[in-house]
């Protein structure tokens, strides 16, 4: 089949899905073209779930050669929080041989046009939706998620921002028309006219580093923004994390080379134990544009030090969520527990920092001291927790040995409200679960200070009893500037404290969820509507996803003629 065929019918196909997509954005109304339901994929060519689980368990103990120059060797050892050995391997590049490979195709990536790059990506996230059971075995082991949530948070929400990435490329590349005539009038002479062609031509080669939370949820953007603003990618994945993304990339470099474009457009880079080659990556001068997701440490080497890239982080930051008074108090209750234990709080969006007054708050329920609030959460996350298979759906695995000793460590910082209990997993018993912790600490002593100022990554909450309201905002503004944050929350009947929240958040440029007591908690974001994190704070300098996390991805350069 002609290439330009193919094209075409890419377009016939998939035009409809991407005008959805930017009327979205637009309206930021719910939509989503990715289900969420296990049962819906089956049909169509779609893997239902044993198919899924079929091709996944296929995969264990493979090499996944990816026919990528410069391959030097292939390296594997990724282990599953769950205690599986996946045992696949996977190329390990030369760069100087990988990196001209990869910018040969740019030209004629460049030259096709926003709306067959974009047609393009979304054949790439059709195909990857198809195949979503897979994709969700291979998160889930590779991130200790549990099953339902690396479903859905790896599958259908990481589609779906991958999809808006796409939307917001295709805005900003077709601001500019591709041609313009410019007659200026002279007076008596003849007008000056020229004909002018705009392009929007690629920086470079954009490095996508994988984390190892959300493989998929935070690599997609990156990816997909990159290679619809005509980028060639390559992706680094985490160490921990790497099946997802080379399963990503294989099906990228197949519609690539389906659609008559160069394969090495997408390329996959594994690295041996110990190796960090992400530094060596990050600063090479193919690479123009970085997208990262971890540390703040490394997350701010990288804005130092890869000068010649425009470098997108999201780093950590403390989540904190003012509790003021409650106008349903058991539902309070019960979204903050839930927001605490999804996936043992492994989420940057997860609340660490309770402020609750010291003297207590005003609920539906009458008033409630600050011990009593603290121990009415402790049992509503008790009761969510209780049953051992519950708490095996909802907490998923411990990700790596740091989270577990962050955890135990925790104890020792405070009066502990609710102790962390560990949770046999009978399908698999290598597994570490764990059920939060939650300790009080004061907000007025220097000592607590240090715990509940730092970012502590895992099941891990801290109550912060404060003088007042207007304490508790102060300290949330303080937060927020110093050391940054994905999410706030705040519950509050007062109008004066909602304000004066909310004058924080837009300052410190922070995303704020106010009195959530239904079905939406605070640290999950809906793609197409809303942002993930603002690029305003320390804990992150971009959003996902707004058109400044794709325009600088791409030039606009002109040529002029005489008309």
């Amino acid at each position: 089949m002609a290439a330009e065929l193919t094209v075409h019918q890419l377009i016939a196909k998939h035009r409809p899905t991407l005008d959805q997509a930017l009327e979205a954005i637009r309206t930021r109304a719910y939509w989503s073209p990715h289900p969420e339901h296990p049962k819906a994929y089956g049909e169509q060519g779609s893997l239902d779930m044993a198919a899924g689980k079929a091709a996944f368990d296929a995969l264990l103990g493979t090499r996944l050669d990816l026919g990528q120059p410069g391959t030097d060797d292939f390296v594997g050892g990724e282990v599953s929080p769950y205690g599986i050995e996946l045992g696949v391997e996977y190329p390990h590049a030369d760069v100087d041989v990988l990196l001209p490979a990869m910018k040969a195709g740019q030209k004629a990536w460049r030259d096709a046009g926003a709306e067959i790059r974009a047609v393009v990506c979304l054949e790439i996230l059709k195909r990857i939706s198809d195949r979503t059971h897979e994709f969700a075995h291979a998160v889930m082991h590779t991130s200790g998620q549990a099953f339902m949530m690396a479903f859905q948070a790896g599958g259908p929400h990481a589609q779906d921002r991958g999809l808006e990435a796409v939307a917001y490329a295709y805005v900003e590349q077709v601001r500019t028309p591709d041609t313009a005539e410019w007659t200026k009038p002279q007076g008596k002479r003849d007008p000056l006219a020229l004909t002018k062609q705009f392009t929007p031509v690629p920086r470079g080669i954009g490095l996508v580093i994988g984390c190892n939370t959300f493989p998929t949820w935070n690599g997609y953007p990156g990816l997909f923004a990159s290679l619809a603003t005509g980028n060639a990618v390559l992706v680094k994945p985490h160490p921990r994390a790497v099946l997802p993304l080379a399963l990503t990339v294989r099906v990228a470099r197949d519609v690539l080379s389906e659609a008559g474009f160069d394969p090495n457009l997408v390329a996959l880079t594994a690295e041996r134990p110990g190796e960090g080659i992400a530094k060596t990556l990050a600063t090479r001068p193919e690479i123009r544009i970085i997208d990262y997701t971890g540390s703040t440490a490394f997350g701010d080497w990288l804005e130092a030090n890869a000068r010649q890239a425009q470098v997108y982080t999201e780093k950590a930051g403390v989540n904190s969520v003012l509790v003021e008074s409650a106008g349903d108090y058991k539902g309070m209750l019960a979204n903050l527990a839930f927001s605490l234990s999804l996936y043992s709080g492994q989420m940057c969006t997860t609340p660490q920092n309770l402020l609750i007054p010291r003297d207590g708050i005003r609920t539906d329920e009458g008033p409630k001291t600050f011990d009593e609030v603290v121990a009415d959460l402790a049992r509503s996350v008790d009761g969510l927790l209780g049953d051992d298979a519950r708490a095996n759906a909802l907490l998923g695995a411990i990700v790596n040995p740091d989270v577990k000793a962050r955890l135990e460590a925790a104890a020792g910082l405070g009066e502990v409200a609710l102790a962390s209990r560990e949770i046999a997993n009978p399908e698999f018993p290598g597994a570490v679960v764990r059920t939060p912790v939650l300790v009080k600490l004061d907000g007025a002593k220097p000592d607590d200070e240090a715990a509940y100022m730092s970012e502590c990554f895992g099941p891990v909450s801290f109550a912060v009893a404060v003088d007042s309201a207007s304490d508790g905002v102060e300290l949330l503004r303080r937060t927020i500037r110093e050391k940054g944050a994905m999410t706030v929350g705040a519950y509050t009947t007062d109008e004066e404290v909602e304000q004066a929240v909310q004058e924080v958040c837009l300052e410190e440029a922070a995303q704020l969820s106010l009195n959530l007591v239904g079905g939406v908690y605070v640290n999950q974001t809906a793609a197409f509507s809303d942002f993930h994190g603002s690029g305003g704070n320390p804990a992150a300098n971009a959003a996902l996803c707004d058109g400044a996390f794709v325009a600088n991805r791409f030039r606009v350069v002109e040529v002029r003629r005489e008309a």
